[in-house]
């Protein structure tokens, strides 16, 4: 253990005399020694705000005005609940009312007392001994009896009328001491609220304001001593519902979960934060652990039973998954959210976007502003009709139309008038519903934008698209492909351009992602025919909107959310644009409002789009800015990646990759009088010397056919590592 001397606390030191000495101080005219300054001999001690250490610290905000607004805003919501709970007891037998009434009643038989029993019990031998006396009189009254026997008789009348006499006497004193008791207790009583009406009378000097000043007090003593119910129970706020004005406590949280399921009698819930109001007032947050061994998904799951445990609607409560398994972050509102008007969107007031950054998407129950990256990104959103798709996509549309080097490609299968506006800034746009039009946008995307982009990223030695390549190279800005009701596309397709939408649309959102194209989709009732699961299953970003059962809403986030707790299907016909959105694959969903903006606003928008777009020459028909040659062809290995996707087996055979090249290239086409063999061969060649030319190695494994059997061809994984 190592040691260090120090200076003792009486002995002078060298260093800081020097550092005093050679310090200065501003005297007016310029800086002078510290030495100059006369220091008093006997300097006032320093004086703690806090000598004992207990006062606890208070944050600088809350003497702020925000603080102080704040700290007024839950006072006035705590009001509020206290005067609802007040009037909501009215009703019961905890009711002021019913306090004062078995305070009275009880007061009542403490005057009467427990002498009654004496009483009865004193009236009884009364009477039981007068009839004693009256059946020895009528045994007397009989003139037949001998005489001996009637002597007797005589002697047990007389016993009887003595016993009768004696009863009646103690009846007699058993009701005067009862009347002396109960006047003494009636004084007990009537005394405090004699001396109370004199006092007040003596202290407010007015009889009417003196007695009504009595009778609230004399209430109040009632309701004091009536406040147990007969049953025992006394009123307490913990067994009020939060929405008939209650509070949330630690016991009324234990309590709800109890009564959703959750918890065990004997089990309580670890807080890791106080149960509390936030600063608004809006809301209570709690951070807690459930005991252990407990997942997560049982309490995600009791939503529904929490919300009927608390009286709210279950909207209003919000819970979400920790840091760890088994931690919950509860937000209970304490009114709908998203039920108002919504506020004015960001991009009114936006100039300039860059796609590149992050773009607001909507607001977050509590309030903040949601942002999702769409770099490396695709997008699907679901929902019923009327729920708010079109407004949500739109805040992604008109961010790109603000970056004027985005470019667009629009498609809406269900021919409405939502994409009419981008008609003008859209590189290609179909709004009438066309398959045939769709084919030529997906064609055009994966032909010419995507090689391109491959060209561009091999000449600059990256692998992936980025802000700082799209500023030197225009060929890798980004791009956006919208596909809006896909499943109104391929209804009225043939089945070969179907399932031709279907490769090219897997072949953009697979391979265009890293390549700067972002695909979003949209649709009204999700499902494997609305989008195909190959493709839905790609893209990461989800927004769920009001859906009509839970399975719609898991087909957009995924299986197994509405049962955790995320259900669209909960969303409320007043709650429009309202959504889960999930921002990405590790991303939890919350509950999101998403921008709106009405169709003037829309067409105020793509008006600045245009000037911005006009200015970078970027408009469709202009030369793209940086650009210094034309796109790059597809090459012979993206081809080949392509017949291999196409069989949807992740492998091929040599005579599939043949056929395929055949349509895409003349020279693999079978020329005329040329034998299956004899093609076979001059196709293998062929393909062999380009693999060649491009310096390719590509293995060629036995793989199945589609008849299950094998021959030589490629694997879709050999291919990317090649790539």
């Amino acid at each position: 253990m190592s040691t260090h001397e120090t200076t003792p606390a009486g002995a002078p030191d060298p260093e800081w005399d020097a550092l005093i000495a050679n310090a200065s101080v501003w005297n007016g005219d310029g800086f002078r020694p510290t030495a100059a300054i006369t220091v008093a001999a006997n300097p006032l001690p320093e004086v703690s705000a806090d000598s004992a250490g207990t006062t606890p610290l208070t944050p600088a905000w809350v003497k702020s005005g925000a603080g102080w607004k704040g700290r007024g805003r839950i006072a006035r919501v705590n009001s509020l609940h206290g005067f609802r709970r007040w009037f909501r007891r009215q009703g019961g037998e905890h009711g002021h009312a019913a306090q004062v009434w078995r305070g009275l009643a009880r007061t009542t038989r403490w005057v009467k007392g427990v002498e009654g029993g004496d009483i009865d019990r004193a009236k009884h031998e009364a009477r039981r001994a007068q009839e004693a006396y009256r059946a020895a009189r009528r045994s007397h009254a009989h003139k037949l009896i001998p005489g001996d026997k009637k002597t007797k008789l005589a002697k047990a009348m007389d016993d009887a009328s003595k016993d009768s006499a004696a009863a009646m006497v103690a009846l007699a004193k058993v009701r005067k001491a009862t009347r002396a008791r109960r006047a003494w207790r009636a004084s007990a009583v009537a005394a405090p609220l004699v001396a109370a009406e004199v006092g007040s009378v003596l202290a407010l000097g007015d009889i009417t304001n003196g007695s009504l000043a009595t009778t609230a007090a004399t209430a109040f003593v009632l309701a004091l001593i009536g406040r147990r119910t007969d049953a025992g129970e006394t009123w307490t706020s913990d067994s009020v519902a939060l929405g008939d004005g209650g509070k949330l406590t630690d016991e009324t949280l234990n309590a709800a979960y109890r009564d959703a399921g959750v918890l065990k009698d004997d089990q309580v819930l670890k807080l890791l934060s106080p149960v509390a109001l936030t600063r608004d007032g809006d809301a209570y947050e709690v951070v807690f652990d459930l005991p252990s061994g407990m997942p997560t998904d049982k309490a995600l799951s009791a939503v529904k039973g929490l919300a009927s445990a608390m009286g709210v609607s279950i909207t209003q409560v919000h819970q979400g998954r920790g840091e760890r398994e088994g931690r919950i972050h509860l937000r209970v509102n304490l009114r709908i959210p998203f039920t108002g008007k919504p506020s004015p969107g960001p991009l009114l007031t936006a100039g300039r976007m860059d796609l590149f950054k992050p773009v607001p998407m909507g607001v977050s129950m509590r309030g903040k502003s949601v942002e999702t990256d769409w770099v490396e990104r695709s997008g699907l959103f679901g929902g019923e009709p009327g729920a708010g798709k079109s407004a949500a996509v739109n805040n992604v549309l008109l961010a790109a139309a603000l970056d004027p080097y985005t470019r667009l490609y629009l498609a809406d299968g269900k021919a409405g008038f939502d994409l009419v506006p981008f008609e003008g800034i859209a590189e290609m746009i179909d709004t009438a519903g066309d398959p045939e039009a769709l084919l030529a946008i997906l064609t055009h995307v994966w032909e010419v934008e995507v090689p391109a982009r491959r060209a561009a990223l091999r000449e600059h030695g990256a692998r992936k698209v980025s802000a700082e390549l799209a500023a030197k190279d225009s060929r890798l800005a980004l791009a956006i492909l919208f596909v809006d009701e896909w499943a109104s596309y391929v209804a009225g397709a043939p089945a070969k351009l179907r399932e031709e939408l279907n490769r090219l649309f897997q072949l953009i959102v697979s391979q265009g992602r890293a390549l700067g194209v972002a695909s979003l989709a949209a649709t009204q009732k999700p499902s494997s025919d609305s989008v195909p699961t190959s493709v839905r299953d790609l893209l990461s970003v989800r927004w769920a909107m009001r859906c009509m059962t839970p399975e719609a809403s898991d087909t957009i986030l995924g299986k197994g959310y509405a049962s955790a707790g995320q259900n669209a299907q909960t969303i409320l016909k007043t709650q429009r644009g309202v959504g889960i959105l999930m921002s990405g694959e590790s991303a939890e969903p919350e509950l999101v409002r998403g921008h709106y903006y009405s169709d003037a606003e829309v067409e105020q928008i793509i008006g600045r789009a245009t000037e911005l777009r006009t200015e970078a020459g970027t408009m469709p028909g202009m030369a793209p800015l940086g650009a210094t040659a034309a796109p790059a062809a597809p090459r012979l290995l993206d081809h080949l990646i392509a017949a291999v996707t196409a069989t949807g087996r992740g492998v091929a055979t040599k005579g599939e990759v043949l056929a395929y090249l055949a349509g895409v290239d003349p020279q693999f086409g079978a020329e005329d009088g040329e034998s299956e063999a004899q093609f076979r061969s001059r196709a293998g060649k062929l393909l062999a010397e380009w693999l060649d030319a491009e310096g390719l190695e590509v293995p060629t494994p036995k793989v199945d056919g589609p008849d299950g059997k094998r021959s030589l061809g490629y694997r879709l994984d050999d291919l990317s590592a090649v790539r």
